[in-house]
């Protein structure tokens, strides 16, 4: 049975009053459950090199390292939601959580079996946690669904920055080499889970929303031009990001920088992205077209890519700046998609899951693709072009993803949960 309108704004009403207690603890649990979601995987690109020798493994072999994460992405968004609705949203975090902490410990052992099991647990739990991250905030905090987004936004980019920009210093300098660079963020990750064990007392509260089918109507996404915009808006951001971290580090030290240098130049890139990140949400979150923002996206990434090819290398600092803006716009719009775009938590998780599926599915090409095309051309002009071709794509899904709707819902229509 489906509640009433006014059923809904009295329990609603009341959950938000139940909130208030635990604010403070959710608001802080949020932010590190982001700072969760990128630093175990960027802090892994500058110590590929070190991992590759010391294991004696192909290039290939490594290269895939960087790739399980995005597979596992693309393969477990779909079961997200399902997981929330039988488990709760809290308990399904917890249990990832748990899962990226053991996942980050047995990465840290020194072997071929134990590096890519590893992998596999960090990627599938942080495949949990993003994909339920924006139907959280988007039920308890309807409101205020831009800045929450930009908080835990700016903490996964923030950390993500730190970790490219610390895994070479810790691994060398400290001594403690790529095994102890990579296990260092279980501390992270083991600090998370206690602050967010709290949660777990308000775990049927939240559920009793969700809980059944039956309550939220069916989400037509397979069929919707809106929610395939936002997934290829979300896919092909994804595809950049994820390449750019991977292979600019290389291109910068070709072109004369040495790796600690490549390394923190890669680092202002994703730091140029944090007051954009928090400032795009907000401002999104406003707005009931987000289109001017998407241009100014792809702009951005275009311009940036094409003056690496033709720009002067010794402003090499400020084209990745403004790569980085502009990626941190892409980044901010395709979260606050997933709750633009939905008029519920349940539909948010959904559009989410769908998105992210696909969407990492297609940035895990990015990477091999801008390699191969290297390796045919023995340039990176033609890959470099490749980016600038996909912001192109960027700008068309995200004007299509920016339009002030809503994805389509089977049957009779439910405004609010």
């Amino acid at each position: 049975m489906i509640m009433g309108n006014s059923q809904l704004t009295n329990y609603v009403g009341q959950s938000r009053l139940d909130l208030k207690p635990r604010i403070g603890w959710l608001i802080l649990g949020i932010i590190l459950i982001g700072a969760n979601l990128r630093a175990s995987l960027t802090s892994v690109g500058q110590l590929v090199a070190a991992i590759r020798d010391d294991l004696g493994i192909s290039n290939t072999l490594a290269g895939v390292i960087t790739t399980i994460p995005l597979l596992a992405f693309a393969f477990l968004s779909p079961f997200a939601s399902n997981l929330a609705r039988r488990f709760g949203m809290e308990l399904t975090l917890l249990i990832s959580l748990v899962i990226l902490t053991i996942g980050i410990g047995v990465r840290s052992f020194v072997g071929k079996e134990t590096l890519f099991i590893g992998t596999v647990l960090i990627g599938s739990s942080i495949a949990i946690c993003n994909v339920l991250l924006p139907g959280l905030i988007k039920y308890n905090f309807m409101k205020k669904i831009g800045m929450m987004t930009g908080l835990y936004a700016v903490s996964m980019n923030l950390f993500g920055a730190v970790g490219s920009g610390i895994s070479i210093p810790i691994s060398s300098s400290l001594g403690l080499g790529w095994s102890g660079a990579l296990g260092c963020w279980g501390l992270l990750s083991l600090l998370t889970i206690f602050i967010w064990l709290p949660q777990l007392q308000y775990q049927q509260k939240s559920g009793q929303v969700e809980k059944t089918r039956e309550e939220v109507k069916a989400i037509s996404l397979w069929r919707s031009e809106l929610a395939w915009n936002v997934t290829l808006f979300m896919g092909f951001q994804s595809f950049i990001f994820y390449t750019v971290i991977t292979w600019i580090p290389e291109i910068l030290e070709e072109k004369g920088l040495n790796t600690h240098e490549a390394g923190w130049t890669l680092s202002l890139m994703q730091l140029a992205m944090l007051p954009v990140t928090f400032l795009v949400s907000i401002l999104a979150g406003r707005l009931k077209s987000q289109r001017l923002l998407v241009a100014v996206s792809a702009s951005l990434l275009i311009f940036g890519f094409a003056a690496i090819i033709y720009g002067d290398k010794l402003l090499m600092p400020l084209w990745m700046i403004i790569i980085g803006i502009g990626i941190g716009f892409a980044f901010s719009l395709a979260m606050m998609f997933f709750s633009l775009r939905t008029q519920n938590a349940n539909e948010a998780a959904e559009l989410s899951g769908m998105a992210q599926s696909l969407g990492y599915l297609l940035s895990a090409i990015g990477p091999v693709l801008f390699g191969w095309l290297h390796d045919i051309t023995h340039n990176w002009t033609v890959s470099l072009l490749m980016l600038v071709f996909t912001s192109v794509i960027v700008l068309i899904s995200g004007i299509g993803a920016a339009k002030n709707e809503y994805v389509p819902i089977k049957g009779s229509s439910l405004k609010s949960l």
